[in-house]
């Protein structure tokens, strides 16, 4: 059903410089897709740490103003804890052992990305923003392309929300979800008057890591939130499932493409059939995965057995995705909409 790009991976730590001197580039993942001024775009999780010195460990966080700063410890000091490798806690302080921001490239062929000539980084700004923002989602709606992405500070992760129509300028909307939420796709059309996103909230102790839905009068304030699809016990999405990118409308319901884990963390694609009239409903859903991690780039890397997708363009019957695989490298793919509704079982 999955064809992926022979050229795999198509994007990779050491094609892109790093943000600020003293950082190095250690994944480049997890992107949003869109069409603009004639060519393909990706904008891309980028994930940066300090270049590592014998004896010392740093930490990064952006300021107020977006700002990177870097922190640095003796390793000798009894206040630090390094015993996690995704964080450095100091004095009783959790910082992450990266930072990442989001990064534009664009491509003529769909293949190969390069940076465009205008400024393409867009940092982490605000109190809501310090440990940095993370795995976006496109969606263009009347003319307007809203980013929806992971908001990470102390106090929390939450979904942010941006808009802009030239790629060069945008316009903050503030946190539009509060922690502990991400995995955030809207719809690129509305129904029955209403806006409506897709959404991943965390419980702790009763629930879990489910896919919401939730609606908007006005693309701002959501409510009416609706838990559409939970794990599966001894399925491959049986540890957390999140939404892709935008669902994909079809004749007969809208296509919600989205990763599911396993409580050991292995991280596959499926997908999810909604009422077109009615996307609270659901129709039908993998009982399979549609793909998962099998190439050496998606079981071998920063994090192996990874497969996570929240990007696409659909041409026809046919969706080009782009996904993070192994949580260090970008990869492409194709699949047929129509084998994809094919392979559903429908939810009774």
């Amino acid at each position: 059903m999955i064809q992926r790009f022979p050229e795999n991976p198509i994007l990779i730590p050491s094609m892109l410089k790093p943000s600020t001197e003293g950082l190095t580039v250690e994944c480049t993942i997890n992107p949003g897709v869109f069409e603009f001024a004639g060519k393909t775009w990706m904008i891309v999780r980028v994930a940066e740490r300090p270049v590592p010195v014998v004896g010392k460990t740093a930490a990064t966080l952006f300021d107020a103003q977006g700002a990177i700063r870097i922190l640095t410890f003796e390793n000798s000091d009894p206040d630090l804890d390094i015993s996690d490798s995704r964080a450095v806690v100091y004095r009783g302080v959790t910082y992450l052992s990266t930072l990442s921001h989001l990064r534009l490239v664009c491509s003529d062929d769909g293949v190969h990305f390069h940076e465009p000539d205008f400024p393409a980084i867009v940092p982490g700004v605000g109190a809501l923003e310090t440990y940095g923002i993370e795995d976006c989602r496109v969606a263009k709606i009347n003319g307007v392309y809203y980013l929806t992405f992971t908001e990470v500070s102390e106090v929390g992760v939450g979904v942010g929300m941006m808009s802009t129509t030239d790629w060069r300028h945008f316009e903050r909307h503030g946190m539009m979800l509060p922690p502990h939420n991400k995995d955030c796709a809207l719809f690129e059309e509305k129904v029955g008057g209403k806006y409506w996103c897709l959404h991943r909230p965390s419980g702790i102790g009763l629930g879990g890591n489910f896919i919401w839905l939730a609606s908007s009068p006005d693309i701002h304030h959501w409510g009416n939130h609706v838990c559409i699809a939970r794990t599966r016990a001894g399925y491959w999405d049986s540890g957390r499932i999140g939404a892709g990118a935008s669902p994909i409308k079809t004749d007969v319901g809208w296509l919600l493409l989205y990763h599911g884990a396993t409580e050991s963390n292995r991280y596959c694609l499926g997908a999810i059939l909604l009422d077109l009239n009615d996307p609270t409903h659901v129709i039908a859903r993998s009982d399979k995965p549609i793909m998962e991690p099998q190439e050496k780039y998606e079981t071998c890397g920063f994090f192996g057995e990874v497969i996570f997708t929240n990007g696409h363009i659909r041409r026809g019957d046919e969706v080009t995705f782009y996904y993070g695989a192994a949580d260090e490298v970008i990869c492409g793919a194709r699949v047929s909409v129509s084998a994809v509704l094919a392979s559903l079982k429908i939810v009774r």
